[in-house]
């Protein structure tokens, strides 16, 4: 308060630079500044995302099976009996919830690292599309919030098409965890799921698969440019199945966000992640970001790296029922050659060197 009252003595008597020398004197407020909490709340929603992709599901099934022992077993038997009756609901198209997917948490999301979406062609909602999104990365950051949520826009600038992230079907079995990956138009990556998308919900639906799967996340590393795709040509033969529209799309920095322990070729640790993601349908990775409170290494929050996610030219494939393996062999090859001239275009303006190559693998 004296110091207040000598900055204001001091204009009184002419000398008005004192009010500015003597506000800096005045100790800081006991409340964070806007900028601080805008970061907490950005470390808050990338992290609370993390952590029900790994934990929620287990959580609420753990959760689920107490309760039946407690004075709550009819609310878990209700759950139980419309879990039952709701089952293939995923299969089905889900239940897309348009709040959800524009809830503020998800602008905090983006911001964190932060993630930009590059729209390159207009894409027909007269069409049905697979996109084939690379690379995997741990956590698929690039690909949840630009198809999973309309933190980047996705809507307005591919107006009339609807994006539907295909992730592990196990999840899908896990209470809770299950309604909360439907409510962002998530769906399971099988067959019967996809077929559905693409032949029962008419047109202007775009199924986002991740085409290297677990496989391609055990070679994820900041500064690794390789993909998974040589032998998976699954998703060209039924996009020419159902007449669907190929589209490449490249994540630049989604390898960076995590530092990934790399295990040796041969060695007893890579062989058991190989044969527990053959088991388990995803890769046992050993990786680390940055901490909570200190920022530096061995913490659970990703790095803060920039990730840009490029959509490129559709490749327009015609529909047959029963294609043959030089047809799928031809479409394949297109599309790995659009997805390396994808990445030779843009590479050098999302932080990549001229020299950098694509490895297809």
């Amino acid at each position: 308060m004296k110091t207040i009252l000598a900055a204001y003595s001091g204009v009184l008597k002419g000398t008005g630079s004192s009010v500015l020398s003597a506000l800096q004197d005045l100790p800081s407020p006991p409340w964070p500044c806007k900028s601080k909490m805008e970061r907490h709340l950005q470390v808050i929603s990338v992290l609370q995302w993390v952590i029900s992709f790994l934990a929620l599901g287990t959580v609420c099934t753990v959760l689920l099976i107490y309760m039946f022992c407690t004075d709550c077993w009819l609310i878990a038997a209700l759950y139980t009996a419309w879990l039952i009756f709701d089952w293939n609901t995923p299969k089905q198209g889900g239940r897309r919830s348009s709040w959800v997917r524009s809830w503020m948490v998800w602008t905090y999301f983006r911001d964190y690292f932060p993630i930009r979406l590059i729209k390159t062609h207009t894409l027909l909602p007269s069409r049905n599309y697979i996109f084939g999104y690379h690379p995997h990365g741990i956590f698929c950051f690039g690909a949840f919030c630009n198809f999973g949520t309309e933190a980047t826009g996705f809507s307005k600038k591919f107006p009339g098409i609807r994006p539907s992230l295909a992730t592990l079907a196990g999840n899908f079995r896990l209470p809770v965890l299950r309604d909360y990956l439907m409510s962002g138009g998530i769906c399971p990556v099988n067959k019967k799921s996809i077929d559905y998308l693409l032949s029962c919900n008419g047109t202007g639906n775009a199924v986002v698969i991740v085409v290297g799967g677990a496989a391609e996340s055990l070679h994820c590393a900041p500064g690794a440019n390789s993909v998974t795709l040589k032998n998976r040509k699954g998703f060209v033969r039924l996009a020419l199945q159902k007449g669907s529209d190929l589209v490449p799309v490249y994540s630049f920095g989604e390898n960076d966000v995590y530092q990934q322990v790399i295990f040796q070729e041969g060695s007893w640790w890579r062989g058991s992640q190989k044969r527990l993601q053959k088991l388990l349908g995803f890769a046992p990775c050993v990786f680390h970001g940055c901490s909570l409170f200190s920022g530096e290494s061995w913490g659970i929050v990703p790095f803060c790296k920039p990730i840009t996610t490029v959509v490129g030219e559709p490749i327009t494939v015609p529909k047959m029922e029963d294609p043959s393996q030089d047809t799928v062999d031809l479409y394949h090859d297109m599309y790995i050659k659009s997805l390396v001239c994808l990445f030779d275009k843009y590479k050098t303006r999302f932080g990549l060197k001229e020299s950098d190559v694509l490895h297809v693998q």
